[in-house]
């Protein structure tokens, strides 16, 4: 049997967007009811899912935090549980937990346009349910959460030790005093290594293609000193600011002074690395600065489990697994009891929620992307998606924003639908990511269109968005109405 709840918001996911779209609705329009389905069993999102050893934020937790909430701890780069902590209580301190239902996992949402409601299904706990309401935030992310992605090793099903892939890590698996290969490149498998290395008998870093590291140190001088001479709420949003602007200044040298900033990272590896270490061979990308994203070892972790004897690094092509480990295209063999699979993620928009209007189902990656959070030619729908090149949170909450003023905009006028209209209006194509990662270039048109101009380009810069956003212009090709106007169904 199916049961219905009513409600102005249904919110889906209990991250870090979707407990900051709650916060900001209801902070611009109070007495909104809202409800936020989960289909974990807790709150974190991203930082529940993931729970491999060593697992943390790469960029600076006072970027990643909530804007209103101020990060208390003292380190500038938190760990997975800490985060995942951080939000619940930021979730129990607004309320925001009562809203929260967990165990729901999103199927489908159907616009009506005769009463101009989401009807979306979800399971809860194996059984259907049904909530009805005005406005959907999708607070999913872009990724598989069930699926990440390994490719196809041949001999992989004859290798007699563990093969495990980080998104699904078994939290009973003893890695202890074990020869563990770990394969990929990315910032999961930078996070994961020297943790790894902290007990395990002997940790392999195997990569394809190297990739560019930044070691920032773990604690700031510069946060305690603010901290230190003024009260939290004078000194959080000085913090943010600061690190948001540093993360910027070195994606600005990325773009500009590719050759300055190669030449720093490259510094900084030679410093921490053995005298006559293979720098060139294992930490010298083919690619410029932020083609793909930097990747972050506080202070130099990596490199002093290098230098310490525990992690080899191994910068080869892979030719096959056996029994006992993994054949390289040299010949050379890598004994292994454990194999970790870090090898990315796999694209998925809205969750991979069947979205349909007045029962006509469309696809969201057939449709441009208004400002960053909207779908063209689809009523009261809103998608949190964070930069590539910052931290998550800046655009999510500016994405939150912008959901709570159009809200407020509509209630003030008497409007029960908005949705952005392209029309006839030429549009270029362009990617919404402006890097080449691997889980980018694998699916390029899995996630909905970016255009050139505005409001239908998606940009990677916090900056100007903050900045368009201060002087938002709330009907900017937006087309506004009542129940049962008709909605264009856009091919």
């Amino acid at each position: 049997m199916t049961t219905e709840e009513v409600v102005d918001v249904v919110i889906i996911g209990a991250g870090i967007s979707g407990i900051g779209a709650a916060y900001r609705i209801t902070e611009r329009n109070p007495g909104t009811s809202y409800v936020i389905l989960e289909r974990r069993q807790r709150i974190g999102g991203t930082w529940d899912l993931f729970r491999y050893p060593g697992v943390r934020s790469d960029s600076s937790i006072f970027t990643l935090c909530l804007p209103y909430e101020p990060w208390t701890r003292r380190e500038r780069v938190a760990g997975g549980d800490e985060i995942r902590d951080y939000l619940t209580d930021a979730a129990h301190k607004h309320g925001i937990d009562r809203h929260i239902r967990f165990n729901n996992h999103v199927l489908e949402a159907d616009w009506d346009s005769a009463t101009d409601t989401w009807a979306v299904t979800a399971h809860e706990n194996g059984t259907p349910r049904t909530y009805r309401s005005r406005f959907v935030f999708f607070g999913s992310g872009y990724y598989n959460y069930d699926d990440g992605y390994t490719p196809d090793f041949p001999g992989a099903e004859t290798f007699a030790g563990t093969l495990v892939h980080p998104q699904h890590w078994p939290q009973d698996l003893d890695y202890a005093d074990k020869n563990v290969v770990v394969i990929g490149s990315g910032a999961t498998a930078m996070s994961l290594v020297p943790a790894l290395a902290e007990t395990a008998a002997r940790v392999t870093l195997l990569q394809r293609t190297p990739t560019y590291l930044i070691s920032a140190p773990k604690y700031s001088m510069f946060v305690n000193v603010v901290s230190k001479l003024f009260p939290r709420k004078v000194a959080h949003p000085i913090i943010r600011f600061v690190m948001a602007l540093f993360e910027g200044y070195v994606w600005f040298l990325a773009r500009k002074t590719p050759p300055l900033l190669k030449w720093m990272l490259r510094r900084e590896a030679v410093q921490n690395l053995p005298p006559g270490y293979a720098v060139d061979t294992h930490f010298k990308p083919p690619y410029q600065p932020w083609d793909q994203r930097l990747c972050l070892i506080p202070d130099a972790d990596l490199y002093a489990h290098i230098s310490a004897g525990r992690v080899e690094m191994v910068t080869e092509r892979i030719d096959h697994f056996d029994t006992t480990g993994i054949t390289l295209q040299s010949g050379a063999h890598l004994d292994a009891d454990i194999i970790v699979t870090a090898t990315g993620l796999q694209l998925q928009a809205l969750g991979g929620v069947r979205i349909s209007l007045d029962g006509n189902e469309i696809k969201p990656t057939d449709r441009f992307v208004y400002k960053a959070h909207m779908l063209e030619d689809v009523p009261n729908l809103f998608w949190c998606v964070g930069y590539t090149n910052a931290s998550w949170t800046l655009r999510a909450d500016i994405t939150a924003r912008a959901t709570a003023n159009l809200l407020s905009y509509m209630a003030s006028r008497g409007y029960t639908h908005a949705y952005p209209h392209l029309g006839d209006q030429p549009m270029t194509e362009k990617s919404a990511w402006d890097i080449q990662a691997g889980y980018v270039l694998r699916a390029p048109h899995a996630l909905p269109r970016s255009g050139t101009k505005r409001p239908w380009n998606v940009r990677q810069n916090y900056f100007a968005d903050a900045l368009d956003f201060r002087f938002d212009q709330i009907t900017e090709s937006m087309v506004f109405g009542r129940a049962g106007e008709a909605i264009p169904l856009a091919g």
